[in-house]
């Protein structure tokens, strides 16, 4: 089952139990407006390169469509399809005066310099810049992308449109970025997390937790969890995974993960096989990796 698929399945259980009608179903879940260009770059050796960017504009009934730009390999039509859709779901749900919208382009970040990346960024943005904007479609960092891709965003978008820093969200403070806002994600989960144990009389320092995925979402709940007093004793990635029973030093593991790339070969814990961390014997599981493949975000 493709990601469009799993997601329109849940769509219509919820709509089932809503009691839509065919033409309901249809309106709801038939995306505005697809978009897929070609992006044509000069790579440092001065060979010329193709990629395939997507951008898919699913509902605008409520507000501008908001939706991240994620850079991965596994980047297709039917995943940005199922995000963006997902998008307008997220935004509905909590009341916030936005549609749902989602991006990519099919590349490997990592397989990219520097100077490659932001090359592919503008010419992305040039592809996009008639059909984003600070009150139409505001994109925003996901998977493989960081604040300096949204600044490259709107510096390209401010050349047709002018300036403009409205028109993306996670850009660095000096644009007008938030601050807080890589942490965000994980925070996010720990306020979660408080409330539900708040209902049970527990506090998030009387569990245990693993941790799969050891991005930006992984790495803040990681740290966030152990600053509050809970103990991790698991973390993976797509390197490996780590455990001690006692409990990860986890700033120590951020710092060594950020040098090494990975958690693979931390010194403050064993190894164990990477898809061994979803039956950990810990009260609670963070699943913060690609569900496809389960890597790192």
């Amino acid at each position: 089952m493709n990601p469009a698929e799993a997601t329109a399945r849940y769509f219509h259980r919820a709509a089932d139990l809503l009691k839509l009608n065919d033409r309901q179903r249809t309106f709801l879940i038939t995306p505005y407006r697809e978009i897929k260009v070609e992006c044509n770059i000069v790579r440092d050796s001065g060979e010329l390169a193709t990629f395939v960017g997507y951008r898919v504009q699913h509902d605008n009934s409520r507000g501008p469509m908001k939706g991240g730009i994620r850079y991965h390999h596994q980047v297709d039509i039917d995943e940005v399809n199922a995000l963006a859709q997902l998008m307008t779901w997220k935004t509905a749900v909590v009341d916030l005066p936005y549609g749902g919208a989602k991006g990519g382009i099919s590349v490997d970040p990592k397989s990219l310099s520097t100077a490659e990346l932001q090359r592919l960024t503008r010419v992305f943005t040039q592809k996009l810049a008639d059909v984003i904007g600070t009150y139409s479609d505001i994109p925003a960092p996901d998977m493989g992308t960081n604040a300096q891709t949204m600044a490259w965003i709107v510096d390209e978008y401010s050349k047709f449109k002018g300036y403009a820093p409205g028109v993306v969200t996670g850009k660095p403070v000096e644009l007008g970025g938030s601050l807080g806002r890589d942490a965000a994600t994980g925070r996010g989960l720990l306020y979660a997390a408080e409330s539900l144990f708040a209902d049970m009389g527990k506090e998030i320092k009387d569990f245990t937790y693993a941790v799969q995925g050891f991005g930006n979402v992984g790495s803040w709940a990681a740290r966030l969890i152990h600053s509050a007093g809970g103990k991790v004793v698991s973390v993976s990635d797509v390197t490996g995974a780590v455990r001690n029973p006692a409990g990860l030093d986890v700033p120590k593991l951020f710092e060594y993960a950020k040098e090494a790339k990975g958690v693979k070969g931390f010194p403050g814990g064993e190894a164990f096989p990477a898809e061994e961390i979803l039956t950990e014997a810990v009260d609670v599981l963070v699943p913060a990796a690609l569900g496809a493949e389960r890597a790192d975000v």
